[in-house]
């Protein structure tokens, strides 16, 4: 299934047969510290950086409506971010598995290892990586 953007991503998630948990893992792009030259430029032409995470939350499907309302949530906080992480738990993996299924995104997120999350812009757009 291919996911444009947020709005297929929950009716996704709503069309499963168990009920899911969202984990998101907001992220800001920055330069990192040891940076070349040319990781400065791509920077400032918004091609590169590392991604770090800010701030986390979980959400059963009942308590989002809609990404608008994830995206104001997290203004409200006033902590920017540039991207969002997602991923889901269904049924059992939810009891024990939010704290630690967001300290693994975390983690990912901090190694680069991300290709196993959807992952979105600020505007609930679809980001794909090369």
């Amino acid at each position: 299934m291919q996911l444009s953007n947020f709005s297929d991503f929950l009716a996704a998630a709503r069309a499963q047969p168990e009920a899911q948990r969202l984990l998101f893992v907001f992220a800001v792009a920055e330069l990192p510290q040891t940076h070349t030259p040319g990781q400065a430029r791509r920077f400032e032409e918004g091609r590169g950086g590392a991604l770090a995470p800010v701030m986390c939350v979980d959400k059963g499907l009942d308590e989002l409506a809609d990404f608008g309302a994830l995206a104001a949530e997290s203004r409200a906080t006033g902590q920017p971010w540039d991207m969002v992480f997602v991923a889901a738990l269904a049924g059992e993996q939810q009891a024990a598995g939010v704290d630690r299924g967001l300290k693994m995104m975390i983690d990912a997120v901090h190694r680069g290892a991300i290709e196993r999350f959807l992952a979105f812009d600020t505007e609930g757009d679809a980001v794909r990586f090369a």
